[in-house]
């Protein structure tokens, strides 16, 4: 029963955080910006489909957790404190597109 309760507690906080997650340009403009609108240090361009390709190749989870862990210049979570994945993937989406 407490297995149950434990497992019906989680389902229910991963549907409350998916359902308040951000939107992609609202994460983007308040962590992001900073490095992709201009590429600092090899970062993805914002809007640059091009250069989102081969990344998106990958897939989005591979690059949430790159997101998480960090890479190069940019540090784990990137610039967010308060992201979840979901907030990750859409803000991923946002400057890929």
């Amino acid at each position: 029963m407490k297995k149950l309760l434990a497992m019906t507690a989680v389902a229910a906080l991963t549907l409350s955080a998916n359902a308040f997650a951000q939107e992609g340009k609202a994460v983007y403009d308040k962590a992001c910006h900073i490095c992709h609108s201009m590429g600092v240090a090899g970062a993805p361009k914002s809007h640059d489909a091009a250069a989102w390709a081969p990344r998106l190749e990958l897939g989005l989870d591979t690059l949430v957790s790159t997101v998480k862990t960090g890479k190069g210049a940019m540090p784990p979570g990137g610039m967010c404190t308060d992201c979840t994945d979901e907030d990750y993937k859409n803000a991923i989406e946002y400057m890929s597109k």
